[in-house]
Parts: structure tokens; sequence; C-alpha cells
């Protein structure tokens, strides 16, 4: 097999993160889904941006986000998702080039407009997110790099993404470009209400062994394998997958890899700003660590490190030298 040129290529929501912090009044005013993420229409994402306090707009999407952690940690790595020729659209694809990262899906003509994620925050820091895809539920198979995907060591899907029918085909055959040419294949499962609409097609996935890595919060893995016991839900996955990452917010997260166990504890920080993308990060700095096959406590270390530097502050991606964070934190 080839040395690929990309570490990670990855496929999801190309959108613009708008974050503002409110009050749980807000919250409660506007019948929001506090802590989760609810998608919308373009009506709604109107709506709500009309009644948000002043707020940060910042390139976004769940795996854009884990991409844009990676490359600051060094690794090379490539985008596919989909944008609208308009204004966000050129703010994302000029945010994703200047972090590193290769983007090149030709952007679409008229509407819809390019997504956004209309992110609440309140005092505890928790986030709630109302989600308008926009152009980035209609990025097509036609639109696929097939020869940049087969570059990369890990193809990392976003399960956002798996909701809208044409780039859940445009994933699915992403998949069989990867796996012909050898590939491991990253998911994250992104929340419960996609695995509630999709779960039989996950757990399908996983039966047959498509999936090398997968990536869990807790609920998510309750979702999932319809155990409500953490342990009881691990159990039930971990022997189909190569390797399974459960996160549990601040009672840290678990990997389970080829019948090896390892533990990590959360990191301390101390206040908790922002929750936006700490799964994303989470995730870039476990797969900063497996792409360069360190062991699977060290990737895990990797993962809380990352997720803890992106909830000190606003937005999704690092602020930090994430590799002179690292070297500190690892020695």
């Amino acid at each position: 097999m080839t040395q690929p040129r990309y570490d990670v290529v990855a496929i999801g929501n190309a959108v613009v993160d708008v974050i503002a912090s409110c009050g749980e009044d807000l919250i409660e005013e506007l019948e929001l889904n506090r802590g989760g993420m609810t998608l919308i229409d373009e009506a709604r994402a109107d709506e709500l941006y009309s009644a948000m306090p002043p707020a940060r707009e910042l390139s976004g999407g769940s795996a854009a986000n884990t991409l844009a952690g990676l490359s600051t940690l060094g690794l090379q790595c490539a985008f596919i998702g989909q944008v609208a020729d308009d204004q966000l659209g050129g703010v994302f694809a000029h945010d994703m080039r200047a972090t590193g990262i290769d983007f090149d899906t030709p952007a679409r003509d008229g509407e819809p407009a390019t997504g956004r994620v209309l992110i609440f925050v309140t005092p505890d820091g928790e986030r709630t997110m109302n989600t308008f895809l926009g152009a980035g539920q209609f990025l097509p198979a036609a639109a696929l790099d097939e020869a940049l995907i087969a570059d990369a060591g890990i193809l990392y899907l976003e399960g956002y993404l798996w909701d809208p029918e044409e780039p859940r085909k445009a994933m699915r055959r992403a998949i069989e470009v990867a796996r012909k040419a050898g590939r491991k294949i990253a998911f994250t499962a992104s929340e419960s209400f996609v695995i509630d609409r999709h779960g039989d097609d996950f757990r399908a996935m996983i039966e047959e062994g498509v999936i090398d890595i997968l990536f869990v919060n807790e609920g998510e893995l309750a979702t999932l394998t319809g155990e409500d016991d953490f342990e009881a839900g691990v159990a039930a996955v971990a022997g189909k997958v190569p390797v399974l990452v459960a996160t549990r917010g601040e009672h840290g997260a678990i990997a389970v890899a080829n019948g090896e166990r390892a533990e990590v504890a959360a990191e301390q920080i101390d206040k908790v700003v922002d929750t936006t993308g700490a799964g994303d990060q989470f995730a870039a700095g476990f797969l900063s660590g497996y792409a360069r096959d360190a062991s699977l406590e060290t990737c895990l270390k990797r993962g809380a490190i990352a997720a803890a530097e992106v909830i000190v502050h606003y937005g999704p991606r690092p602020e930090a030298d994430m590799r002179a964070l690292m070297a500190e934190k690892l020695g």
C-alpha cells in the first residue's frame, strides 16, 4: 500500500457558526432544545438570528472543526463539503484554507444559501445549537474527489450529514473508494437524534465491519445500543468495531481497541466558557495520536487535552498553540 498524501480527509457540513451568550430566559422564550442540536429551515434561522444577542461568526461544522484541530497539530488534511456561491461560502472556504486544509469542492450556484448554525450559550457553558444545513445538504457524489479520498490514511465521516439523502449517497460512495484503497473509516455519530433516524444504517455498518473507528458520547452510545448502562453499551459495541471511543464529558473518556481498554480523566480547567466543539476537538486529539501509531492511552490523553482547550473560550476551534500545549501536557 502506498503512503497516503493526507493523514485525514473528512466529509461533513460546511457551515458558519454564529455564537452568542444568552440567559436561560431566552432559551425558554424561543422554545429551544436546550443543550441539543435541532435542524431548522431558513425562515427559522432568520427568526433566531434576529433574536440573538451580539454574536461571533466563525466557520464551523463538526468534521471541519475536527480537521482544524488536526491541522493545528501538524497533520495533513483535506475537506469535502458543499457551500453556496455566496458571502458565507467564501468566508468558509477562506477559513479552511487559511488553517492549512485543502478544500476544493466547487461552490453551488443558486439557493439555498451556505449553511449556518445559530448557537446560544448559557452561563454554565452549555450550547444549544440550531442548524440550517443550507447548501450542505446537497453535496452530490459527483462532487467527490475520489483520488483525494484514496490518498488519505483515514476517511472521517460526520453523522450529521447522514440525514440528507444526497450527501448520504456521497458518503456511501466515499466509503467504497476508501475501502478499495485499503484506508481506515472513522465515523462520528454526532447526535442522538441522528441515531434515532438512521440507527439501522449505523448498526448495519457496524455489523458489516465498515467502521474502523467509532466516536460516540455517552448519550449517543445509549441511543445506538438501547442500553442505559454505560458499561453495557460499551460491551454491546466494543467487539464489533476495531476502535471504539466513548466520551463522558466531565467524567472523561474510554477507548477499546481489539480487546485493549484505556481510560482518561477529563482535564482540569478553571471555568467552562463554551462547550461548542468539545467532541470535535476530542476526535482531533485522538486521531492525531492514532495517525502516528501512538498508544491507546496517549490517543485518549491527546483527545482530553484538545477538548479542554476548546471549552475555555468561545468557538469550536483551537486558539492555543496545540503542538506546544501537547508537548507541555504530555512531556
